[in-house]
């Protein structure tokens, strides 16, 4: 098999990711399916509101949240095509020399999309034994009649077969793409990156300045790894914080918990891929004397106003979003309080994310010291 099982083990971001999206997916289709079923028994009009209020708050949490993060799988599944097809640029190629045709080769990525099913079922699963409960909370104010939860085998289908079976031709489409490249440059394992030079760049250390702004320019996709980790701990930190009269403590805990999951993990996983990719660069940066702090400020240190930008956005999505479900979503619907910008969770949530996004970038630049030079040329 061209792509073995350690391979595939590496997908476990995606698998976390679309895990996310399944579960809240079910948990708001499902009860929107089960609720509407019985709406000829809400004979109250504060039923009735109720009702619409709970349909249209479904309808745009599982369009948002779950667009969001297919997009952000569509992402991470083209990521680690890419960095698999370059690092195994000459198994690819021996095997174009030896007559395997392009769509022949890429089909073998099929595989991939066994971590969008692996996460798919996972979520599936946790949200249908969550969901007793979440029908319970939903209906905490006793304005419905009692209602179990209901399996729907057409929802199963949306929510795993149909991303998995996506997924999987993505990752042979895009596949089949990216190795037409010609034989020599995949046995080569050629990596097509330019680093522009600024010829107006002054100072001390203008190759440091150059380096810090190649390295972003390189590694596009980790940037925007970097910025997403930032918008959601953002977006979902001050959200959970700003529904205290909107929504339920179980929906604000599963909206963090949401955030600061997708936030950590991308994290991680763009600092390491970074680190991972400029070892030869760190290393020759030490041969040449330069220092710990010279060689994380330059790999590391461009990814903090991106990181910050992400936040800034975060910030505004999260009451743009919130703002939109008060002011029009729900604007027909009586005692629904007023939303404003929430300053206080705005002032918890940075401090927060400055400390621990320092903290982190201080054990990557820890990681990058502790790396020496002979076991990096030997690789």
């Amino acid at each position: 098999m061209l792509i073995g099982i350690k391979d595939i083990a590496k997908l476990f971001a995606i698998s976390v990711v679309i895990c996310c999206a399944a579960f809240v997916c079910t948990l708001f289709m499902n009860y929107n399916i089960d609720i509407a079923s019985i709406k000829n028994e809400i004979t109250t009009p504060q039923g009735m509101v109720m009702y619409e209020a709970q349909v249209a708050m479904g309808k745009v949490i599982a369009g948002i949240a779950g667009g969001c993060l297919v997009a952000t799988t569509v992402v991470l599944l083209i990521f680690y095509v890419k960095n698999y097809i370059d690092s195994h640029g000459k198994e690819l190629g021996i095997l174009k020399a030896l007559g395997y045709s392009d769509i022949r080769v890429a089909k073998h990525f099929w595989v991939f999309g066994i971590s969008v099913f692996v996460g798919a079922v996972i979520g599936y699963a946790a949200a249908s034994v969550y969901m007793p409960t979440f029908y319970d909370v939903q209906n905490n104010m006793g304005l419905f009649p009692q209602m179990q939860p209901e399996f729907h085998f057409s929802l199963a289908i949306f929510i795993i077969a149909l991303p998995t079976v996506f997924f999987m031709l993505l990752a042979i489409l895009y596949a089949f793409f990216k190795i037409k490249s010609p034989v020599l440059g995949l046995l080569r394992e050629a990596q097509n990156i330019k680093i522009k030079v600024s010829k107006s760049e002054k100072g001390a250390f203008p190759f440091l300045t150059d380096l810090k702004k190649s390295t972003l320019k390189s590694r596009k996709i980790l940037v925007f790894f970097v910025g997403f980790s930032a918008f959601c701990f953002s977006a979902m930190t001050q959200m959970s914080m700003s529904m205290d009269e909107l929504a339920s403590e179980a929906f604000s805990f599963m909206i963090i918990s949401i955030g600061l999951i997708l936030a950590f993990m991308t994290l991680l996983l763009s600092l390491t891929s970074v680190v991972k990719s400029n070892t030869k660069t760190i290393a020759m940066m030490k041969v040449f004397g330069y220092s710990q702090k010279e060689c994380s400020g330059s790999i590391l240190g461009g990814y903090r106003p991106v990181s910050y930008v992400g936040f800034f956005i975060g910030t505004a999505y999260q009451y743009l979003l919130l703002k939109i479900m008060v002011d029009v979503v729900f604007a027909d619907f009586e005692n629904v309080p007023e939303f404003n910008f929430n300053f206080e969770a705005l002032a918890v949530s940075a401090v927060t994310f400055i400390a621990a996004y320092e903290i982190i970038l201080y054990c990557y630049s820890r990681k990058i010291s502790g790396q020496s030079v002979k076991s990096i040329m030997l690789e």
